[in-house]
């Protein structure tokens, strides 16, 4: 070969060198965002969000994360918070898409306002996750409700059974607090825990998800001879295996995993093709505030005809209302004017549909022969009690259909679905929430157990984790509420009986009234004797 060729030849060698040398800092420029917090953790991509979308004048890459979660509702924000809360997720770069300008609200809600018609009854189960991930100290700042007894009751009079935290060694049953609240809460948190919370809130809407193919990833990984070209871009090279998520905003993110947060019409859920089973129930429920002249400590069910009411303790003289009726019952009511709404409310917690519950000879041999079962509960000889009457309502009332849902799938290769994304439930126990707090909980420390040993956070194998421990006990607590639904919107003799019968072993049988309060309290997951 001559000496002018081979000169030519290491002339070129040189010059694909540095053309590789010059593209590979570029490269990690495109994929790999500036740094704001810390260096990533393990399994997780370096640096952190950066929005900017142009660079010299040349347009930038789109941020590239470890987990987007599409919706900041209470348990979107749960998500969150969780991740930002664990040493071995704390830098993993996460963001939440979500439109609502309510995210950006980040102060203390004032305790004198009207309590807010939307609330959730959180056991605790939930305010020990809370508790764990630094939120539920900022609840506490905030309006809020503890209550330790409950009373329920169908309208035939033929039973009732009260619950109590001492029957448990508790101090409480539950606590009912706002939404806007929680919210406010997880915010806050989130906002103490990171460097920049507006980095991580995209105020924007998800329009589209790409999620990454084979063949797709096939094409654009190059031979190891083939020179970079702009048929495989640094972008796509780096992007190839990540889902995409187009905004509404026109910007593009690329993300390890995906969160479905977005509630029971979840456009993540619709857009992936997972299938869901479930059905409307010919119900709506009214929610409202109303006032008494005395604070009210107790929360309370009657099942009526229609479907069950719950007047429950939200602070001060106020009380959360959950009516649930025929649609057509719900826009009557919605219409009415606010006296008439009350007595018909006061009605249906009182002596309307059929006579208070009275103590009978049953009762008696009832107590007498399972008082010898064991310890008994403290509640098992508290006598029925009437309701406090509502004096006014004192918010908008709101109507909402009530449905069954559940999807057939939580994950997929780099997608978790959590709360009423993956399930929907009746909302005569007031659960709805908790699971999808649970999910939350749980979707987190798969993620931080993948993160430990290096896995990507993504990865289905992995994601089964949190599938597998949800799913089951979700469906169990699903099948149970549908299953009260199905009992008590029926009006017939035998059933009557066969309820009041539930009812009296529920209110005498203390093994039994405690298992009932440890599986409502989230202390354990399966409803018979866990």
């Amino acid at each position: 070969m001559r000496a002018s060729a081979v000169s030519a030849m290491l002339s070129r060698r040189r010059c694909f060198a540095a053309a590789a040398n010059r593209i590979r800092p570029l490269a990690r420029a495109f994929c790999d965002a500036p740094a704001s917090r810390a260096d990533a953790a393990p399994g997780g991509v370096p640096g952190s969000q950066d929005r900017t979308q142009e660079v010299g004048g040349v347009k930038a890459a789109p941020d590239v994360l470890d987990v987007a979660i599409v919706g900041g509702g209470m348990v979107g924000l749960a998500v969150a918070c969780a991740l930002s809360n664990m040493p071995l997720t704390k830098n993993l770069r996460v963001a939440i898409i979500d439109s609502n300008p309510a995210l950006k609200s980040r102060n203390y809600l004032t305790k004198s306002s009207i309590p807010d018609a939307r609330v959730s009854t959180v056991t605790p189960a939930t305010i020990s996750f809370f508790k764990e991930i630094g939120a539920w100290e900022h609840v506490q700042q905030q309006r809020h409700a503890f209550f330790g007894k409950m009373q329920v009751w169908d309208y035939t009079g033929l039973g009732y059974t009260r619950y109590n935290a001492r029957d448990v060694g508790k101090e409480y049953l539950g606590c009912v607090v706002e939404n806007k609240v929680l919210c406010n809460s997880l915010l806050l948190r989130l906002q103490k825990e990171l460097d920049d919370i507006e980095s991580v809130i995209y105020p924007t809407r998800l329009v589209s998800l790409t999620f990454p193919s084979k063949s797709r990833q096939a094409r654009m990984k190059p031979t190891s001879s083939e020179p970079l070209s702009a048929d495989h871009s640094t972008e796509e090279l780096h992007c190839s295996n990540l889902v995409k998520l187009d905004l509404s905003d026109g910007r593009s993110l690329y993300s390890k995993l995906v969160i479905g947060a977005d509630g029971s019409k979840s456009n993540v859920r619709q857009i992936a093709g997972i299938k869901t089973t479930g059905w409307n129930y010919p119900q709506s429920a009214i929610i409202c505030t109303v006032e008494h002249v005395m604070e009210n400590d107790c929360a309370w069910q009657r099942f009526l005809p229609s479907g069950p009411i719950a007047l429950l303790p939200i602070g001060d003289n106020f009380s959360n209302i959950v009516w649930t009726m025929s649609p057509e019952e719900s826009l009557r009511h919605k219409s009415m004017s606010p006296e008439e709404f009350v007595m018909s409310l006061n009605r249906a917690l009182d002596f309307g549909y059929g006579p208070h519950p009275r103590s009978n000879a049953l009762d008696h041999f009832m107590e007498k022969f399972f008082s010898g079962t064991g310890n008994t509960a403290a509640s098992t000889k508290e006598s029925f009690e009437v309701p406090p009457k509502a004096t006014g309502v004192v918010s908008e009332r709101m109507a909402f259909p009530l449905s069954l849902m559940h999807s057939h799938d939580y994950v997929s290769k780099r997608l978790a679905l959590v709360g009423d994304a993956a399930h929907t439930v009746h909302p005569l126990a007031g659960q709805g929430v908790n699971l999808g707090f649970g999910d939350a909980a749980a979707l987190a420390k798969v993620i931080a157990e993948g993160v430990s040993v290096g896995s990507d956070v993504g990865d289905l194998t992995l994601l089964q984790q949190y599938e597998k421990d949800r799913k089951a006990a979700n469906v169990a607590m699903t099948a149970v509420l549908d299953g009260f639904q199905k009992i008590y919107s029926v009006d017939f003799g035998p059933l009557n009986v066969a309820r009041a019968a539930a009812f009296h072993g529920a209110q005498y049988i203390s093994p039994l009234k405690r298992n009932i309060i440890s599986y409502a309290m989230g202390d354990t997951k399966w409803p018979i004797f866990s």
